[in-house]
């Protein structure tokens, strides 16, 4: 028998037999409209048989009129708690809750440590970054101010080249860029043009490297050659000079195919300093350091040296490689004191002192530079290979002489040509040096 009023069944009230319009004797509740009453959708599940909302934030859904007053709907939500995710729980009151994946809460949590192994190597790049920049800056820097000059392509019949690499270093007596009161302090006199002061050869090979000394007085033929400014050839007649005439009668060029014709080894680079250059590279890295053996002294150059180590400035380094006269060889003393006084300059240059330091290195390179003449395939890395093989001739392994004398025809000095042949030879082949100087 249905309890209900026609058209009315249990489940029409979603199986609750209370409250209004039960037939049954159980107790009805509290009404809450005692005579309107209004159907529910069907099958509304009850409160307690509805599945939990999903884990999101969304109004509470409005509950249809009609229902007597019972226990308050509970959507399982509480819109001021926020939930943390991940291994922390959430954590009511005031809106605090864990980050995602965290564990922990953005309030009230400790900071991460530091990552040190991240922040050491990003200071690494860009460390290493900054250090390329300014290397790869300054290469172009010093490159640009290279004075190219000296066309090597203009030597004619030149030897074949051997192994190693041969430069012909010469110490000029350019007074360009003097005043007149630096010209008087450094006693070059005022004399117009420019001629060879000094002259070496610097073999850079595997065996070591060997630097030799080409006496101004040397007596050499002067060959055919082409013109550097005319592009006129000038036959050879066989005649003979001092060796630094070639350089005074056409310039870099013709004293290149002189050394080449008089010695058979081929020149690779040219390198020349004037005096200028070299007392300001000299004064640049502080003086160079010399044991003079014994004193001398010689007006004409401004020399006046006691015997003992004595670091000398830029005008007294030039004093030294420039005395001649105060010594009974003459010329070939002085150009032993050159090489001595080259390597040691080398030597203190090349150190982590001067080149890690901008305050030593720049002002030394922009001296060096802005008064070196070299040919036109020189390039910056030549250069620094022909510095550091003029620092190994004093390292041990290296070896520096004299070109081989014989004699004299009394006011130039002969070559020994068997001594020059068989030298030559062993620096093409990169052998060993044992041709002496004497």
């Amino acid at each position: 028998m249905n309890d209900w009023p026609e058209g009315w069944n249990d489940d029409n009230r979603g199986g609750n037999r209370y409250g209004q319009g039960s037939a049954s004797d159980r107790p009805e509740s509290a009404r809450a409209m005692p005579h309107v009453q209004r159907p529910v959708p069907p099958q509304q599940p009850a409160p307690s048989q509805r599945r939990p909302a999903p884990p999101r934030q969304r109004q509470v859904p409005q509950q249809p009129g009609g229902y007597d007053e019972g226990p308050q709907y509970d959507s399982g939500y509480n819109t001021g708690q926020v939930y943390g995710g991940g291994n922390g729980g959430g954590r009511g009151g005031g809106g605090q809750g864990g980050g995602p994946g965290d564990g922990g809460y953005v309030q009230g949590r400790p900071a991460a440590a530091p990552d040190w192994r991240r922040r050491i190597k990003i200071g690494a790049l860009v460390l290493v970054v900054v250090v390329l920049g300014v290397s790869i800056g300054t290469y172009f820097w010093a490159d640009s101010k290279l004075k190219r000059d000296v066309d090597l392509s203009k030597v004619i019949e030149r030897p074949k080249s051997g192994d190693g690499t041969n430069y012909l270093i010469v110490g000029s007596d350019s007074r360009e860029g003097m005043t007149a009161e630096d010209k008087k302090k450094l006693h070059t006199g005022s004399a117009e043009g420019k001629r060879t002061d000094s002259m070496m050869i610097l073999h850079d090979g595997g065996d070591g490297p060997t630097l030799v000394s080409l006496p101004r007085d040397s007596n050499v033929e002067i060959p055919s050659f082409v013109g550097s400014e005319s592009g006129k050839k000038y036959e050879g007649k066989g005649r003979t000079t001092k060796l630094n005439a070639a350089y005074a009668e056409d310039g870099p060029e013709l004293l290149v195919r002189t050394v080449e014709f008089n010695t058979g080894l081929h020149i690779d680079h040219y390198v020349e300093i004037g005096f200028g250059g070299f007392a300001q590279i000299v004064d640049a890295i502080g003086g160079v350091e010399l044991d003079i053996p014994k004193a001398f002294k010689d007006k004409n150059s401004g020399a006046d040296f006691k015997a003992g180590k004595q670091t000398l400035n830029g005008e007294e380094s030039l004093a030294f490689v420039r005395t001649r006269y105060a010594f009974a060889a003459s010329d070939l003393d002085r150009t032993k004191n050159q090489q001595k006084f080259l390597a040691a300059l080398a030597n203190q240059t090349a150190t982590p002192s001067t080149i890690l330091n901008p305050f030593k290195l720049y002002p030394t390179m922009g001296a060096g530079l802005d008064t070196l003449v070299v040919d036109k395939d020189m390039s910056l890395w030549d250069l620094g290979q022909m510095f550091f093989a003029m620092k190994g001739v004093t390292g041990g392994d290296g070896t520096s002489m004299n070109m081989p004398i014989s004699g004299s025809t009394g006011g130039n000095l002969v070559w020994d040509k068997a001594k020059v042949k068989q030298l030559v030879e062993q620096l093409n082949n990169n052998e060993k040096v044992t041709v002496s100087s004497n």
